[in-house]
């Protein structure tokens, strides 16, 4: 006790210079990915309500966008698309593929593209897969063959990854079965392995036009994506997930699941994406705007958390802004 009497702890944070020396968790702006939404029935581009600078985007307002986001330092999106035709079965997805296609064209190589994979902005109930006759359950081996499909259908386009987030059980070696049949075994896969039934994707469910509807028995996701309480799925479904090939692991949400990021990095060695929501980021910018917080300082403490807890790339819809605001803190 007396030697630790006489230890300083505070004089290795006197002032910005030595503080910046000893930090040990650096968020970069090449970490991060950032979201883009393109909707086929748009004629303008409208902004996602609750978020700061995010957007549904027309085709040619994405590309516009894209090239805003590569002069501020951000290079890697996640693409959704959101066709004007809604189905229940044999899914068009054209659409999307014809956005991945034009932006590989038009910036070839100089950006990094993700295409989410799901069915849930392309059916008329919402759900993220086929839904049986009676209305009441996602059928699985249906719902992976036409996740399959639009994955394969996304890599020819031009995606660099393809992105289930479905929670199907299978769908990622289904995808690299597929992808590697045709000669495309270098689209690596990023799963949505960890993703919970969340109450924290409000916004999104808004810009990718997917909240499951009233007009089915099956009115929430509880039947396919992870309970909050039972973590141990988590554990299993990414463990699943990268032996099925998933090149890139992910846990969804971030910050009330740092504790599952923290314990699946340690336990499987594959790198780890942590998704900021779009509920997270409403509640941030709720914060600032009320004059209770500084909208930089607690994204990049939140940023900082997610490394910190395991992850090796944050996807947040405040990418855009990652570079200034880091720098200013």
């Amino acid at each position: 006790m007396a030697a630790m009497a006489g230890l300083s702890l505070r004089r290795t944070r006197l002032n910005p210079a030595i503080r910046e020396l000893t930090r040990e968790i650096r968020p970069v702006v090449g970490q991060f990915i950032q979201p883009l939404f393109v909707v086929e029935s748009l004629s303008e581009r409208e902004a996602v309500p609750g978020l700061n600078d995010v957007w549904r985007d027309t085709p040619e307002s994405l590309v516009q966008q894209v090239r805003a986001d590569l002069q501020k330092g951000v290079s890697k999106f996640l693409l959704f698309g959101v066709p004007a035709e809604k189905t229940t079965a044999n899914f068009d997805h054209s659409f999307t593929a014809a956005q991945i296609a034009r932006v590989r064209q038009e910036f070839s190589d100089d950006v990094w593209l993700a295409a989410d994979v799901c069915l849930c902005s392309s059916t008329t109930h919402g759900h993220c897969g086929i839904v049986n006759e009676q209305g009441d359950y996602v059928d699985n081996e249906d719902s992976v063959a036409a996740l399959a499909t639009a994955a394969l259908q996304y890599a020819q386009a031009g995606a660099d990854c393809v992105a289930p987030s479905d929670m199907m059980d299978g769908r990622v070696a289904a995808i690299r079965t597929q992808l590697d049949n045709a000669g495309l075994d270098r689209t690596l896969i990023m799963s949505y392995s960890a993703k919970f039934h969340s109450g924290f994707y409000g916004p999104f469910r808004v810009a990718a036009d997917s909240a499951p509807g009233d007009n089915i028995k099956l009115t929430d996701r509880a039947s396919y994506q992870i309970d909050p309480a039972r973590p141990s799925d988590a554990f299993l479904s990414s463990q699943r997930d990268a032996e099925e090939g998933a090149d890139i692991l992910m846990v969804k949400p971030g910050m009330p699941y740092l504790d599952v990021l923290a314990d699946l990095s340690a336990r499987i060695a594959k790198p780890w994406a942590v998704y900021q929501t779009s509920g997270e980021s409403a509640a941030l910018e709720l914060l600032t705007q009320a004059g209770l917080a500084r909208r930089e300082r607690i994204n990049a403490e939140a940023w900082t958390a997610f490394l910190r807890a395991g992850a090796a790339m944050i996807i947040s819809y405040d990418a855009r802004h990652a570079h200034d605001w880091l720098s200013s803190e």
